[in-house]
């Protein structure tokens, strides 16, 4: 007997039209804050590569910045030695994250969670100290400062307002969501959520379990090492935090907030997180983590699966609702 997949509707519905409409229009709404809103889509665009591998493979990490902190350093040694082409700059950023993280992936993913969880934390960590000591390449503990990137197209300079930087960032990010969205919606995605709920019955139906892991864990590290890359773009600036541990931290936090195993809660919960540390730091300076900490709680303890679980629940309530009336 055999058994029928289907795999998901990967058509774009209005919501999502709507939602990435809503992005575009940050640049004429809020034109004073397009440094923060292109902190948002980057960090949006780390979360969602994280999710691949978190949220759809059921790979847990504490070291996915590892790669976002490779692609932001080629990015930057390559700008401060004379090749600040942003483009070509953001592809070999690209690839020097894939490379990290398929040679990485041998060891990040073996055994089980918390065997996955130490290991990507030392992974990081090594890769951390080794930038540290590499100071003639990467500035040490005082980073990458004198970068000189080159004007977009050789037209559109990254000004101080951020508008380049922005239309970057979004064009960047959409781009690089499509096809994270390809993947989930393809049979290798379908794929992976199997190897998500039962790896083994995967592998007794002849799914090449740990090949397909790999492979997604190299994509979801190009993805990561694209977002380092725009941060170094953007801000023109890499320091030792992007390798840092709390950025991996941060991160789990933010697929909590907004969902994980929904590429947009990837990009949802990164807004909420960057948007909520801003107010709350400029309305309480000293005591504004506390805030952030209750808005975390709340969230997780009134909207379980984060934004993305509150939102099915009421769509499913709402259709309940229809179905009586």
């Amino acid at each position: 007997m055999s058994v029928a997949f289907s795999l998901p509707d990967a058509r774009w519905r209005a919501a999502e039209i709507a939602f990435w409409i809503a992005t575009g229009l940050v640049f004429f709404v809020f034109p004073s804050h397009l440094v923060l809103a292109s902190q948002v889509l980057i960090t949006g665009l780390f979360a969602v590569s994280l999710d691949l591998v978190l949220g759809y493979a059921g790979i847990v990490s504490l070291g996915h910045a590892a790669m976002f902190g490779t692609g932001a350093y080629v990015a930057g040694i390559l700008a401060r030695n004379g090749w600040g082409e942003p483009l070509s700059g953001l592809f070999a950023a690209g690839l020097a994250a894939a490379a990290v993280a398929f040679v990485t992936s041998f060891l990040a993913l073996r055994g089980e969670d918390l065997t996955r969880l130490m290991v990507t934390l030392g992974i990081s960590l090594l890769l951390y100290e080794a930038a540290n000591q590499a100071g003639v390449w990467t500035g040490g503990v005082d980073g990458l400062s004198d970068m000189q990137v080159r004007d977009l197209f050789g037209v559109f300079p990254f000004d101080i307002r951020g508008r380049t930087a922005y239309l970057y960032t979004l064009a960047v990010v959409f781009l690089v969501f499509c096809a994270a969205r390809r993947v989930v919606h393809s049979p290798f995605g379908l794929s992976l959520r199997g190897i998500r709920e039962s790896p083994r019955r995967m592998a007794a139906i002849g799914s090449p379990v740990q090949r397909r892991l790999v492979v997604v864990y190299t994509l979801a590290g190009a993805m990561a090492g694209i977002a380092g890359a725009l941060l170094a773009q953007t801000t023109q600036f890499v320091g030792l935090e992007v390798l840092g541990f709390s950025r991996s931290a941060d991160l789990l936090i933010m697929l909590v907030l907004g969902g994980a195993g929904w590429l947009y809660g990837g990009l949802v919960g990164a807004a909420l997180f960057l948007v909520a540390q801003s107010l709350l730091s400029r309305l309480n300076p000293v005591y504004w983590e506390f805030w952030l900490g209750l808005l975390i709680v709340l969230v997780v303890l009134l909207a379980r699966g984060g934004i993305n679980g509150a939102l099915t629940r009421v769509s499913a309530r709402l259709g309940l609702a229809r179905r009586q009336a």
